[in-house]
Parts: C-alpha cells; structure tokens; sequence
C-alpha cells in the first residue's frame, strides 16, 4: 500500500515566507512614518518658541517673561521677581525648572506671558504645576534661557551660536540626530543646535555626533 506524506512543499513555504517578510516590511515601515512625525513634532517645538520669543518681542517691544511691564502689556501677567534682571532683554532663569519655587523666575514665566497673549495656547494658571509646563511629543519638558547662563560648548571649545536657548528634553539619541540633520548641520556638536546629557541645566559641553547613542534619552538645545 503506498503511503502518502503530509507536509508542506517548498512552493507553500516559499508563498509563507514572502507573506511574513510583507508583513513585517510593513511594520518596520509604519513605525519608521511614526519616528519621522515625531521628529517633525520635536522640531515645530523649536520653530514655534522662537516665533514666540520674536512675535512678543515685535508686539510689546521686550521680552517674554523678562517683560519689567507684563502686566500692562497683558491682562493678568506675572512680572517676574526673582532670578535675573527683569527688562534688562534676556531670559533668565533655569530653563527646566518647574517648580512652585521657581515660579516668579523669567523663565518660568516665560510661558504665561506668551499665552496670555494669545501669541501661543496653553495653561497660565502658574500653581498647576501639571499642566503649566510645555511637554514635548515624548513627554519631557520644553524651556528656555539664554546663551550666557547656560554656555554649551561644542567641537574646538566653540559656544552654541544664539541670544536665546531653547531647550527639549528626553529625546532618544536617534532622534536627535535626525533633529540636527533637518535644522542644523547633522552634527551634534556644532552650530545652532547642539545636544547635551538629558536634564542639564547648567553650562556644559555637547556630546558628539558619534558619541550619541540612538536608545539613550538626550537632550537638545538650539539657540535663536
């Protein structure tokens, strides 16, 4: 009696074979359009503070949150009382400090005078220590500052070029790079956008391009 062997052939592993490397084409690609919005997200952050910066400062002639006349300007605005020189034309302050402590610093305001405004949209509300702050597309936090408080040096002992430093926070290393390709130079070192150890607050100096690992969390400073 002749017996019969189950199995699959080689046609049918073949047609398997080439539905799994689709498949999974497909979700390397979605992930990839994913990545590459997020970016694009991370990089609108930084477009959108400068404008800020230059819509308030065209609007009422200073700056926001260094405004010594905020609350004639703008209805409800804090002027700030601790942490620099208020009207002195710079933004000083620790550009991640959110705190109930830190609420009267220009940097800290920063963000209540841009809002109440009405130049960009969020919470005024200085208490909500939740919702007050600006959180990027990956959760950390967004801030600004100035060059000469926060100096970030990068290759051959050179400073980020900018006035103004805005900062973001918790950035995956893979993405900075693409970040610095799309707004700078690509390198992570040079020009006017430099990344930095995630959290820094205080001068330093920038990490290099191929010292940035894709999976480490970085963050990335651009002066305007």
């Amino acid at each position: 009696m002749k017996r019969i062997q189950s199995g699959f052939t080689l046609i049918e592993i073949a047609i398997v074979l080439v539905i799994i490397g689709l498949l999974l084409g497909g979700v390397l690609k979605g992930q990839e359009l994913i990545n590459s919005a997020k970016v694009k997200n991370l990089a609108g952050d930084f477009k959108s503070t400068g404008l800020f910066i230059y819509n308030y400062q065209d609007k009422f002639h200073a700056m926001p949150g260094d405004d010594a006349q905020a609350s004639q300007h703008v209805s409800g605005a804090t002027i700030a009382t601790t942490g620099g020189t208020t009207g002195n034309g710079s933004i000083e302050g620790t550009w991640n400090l959110y705190t109930a402590a830190a609420a009267t610093t220009e940097s800290f305001l920063f963000w209540q005078h841009v809002r109440l405004s009405g130049i960009a949209n969020g919470v005024t509300d200085t208490t909500d220590l939740l919702g007050y702050p600006p959180r990027n597309t990956l959760g950390g936090v967004l801030g600004v500052t100035n060059s000469t408080q926060m100096v970030i040096t990068g290759a051959g002992g050179v400073q980020l070029r900018g006035t103004n430093i805005i900062c973001s926070d918790a950035i995956p290393g893979s993405f900075a790079k693409q970040l610095d390709i799309m707004l700078d130079d690509g390198k992570t070192d040079t020009g006017t956008m430099m990344t930095i150890a995630a959290g820094t607050s205080a001068s330093t100096a920038a990490v290099t391009t191929a010292n940035v690992l894709d999976t480490t969390l970085y963050a990335v400073c651009m002066g305007v």
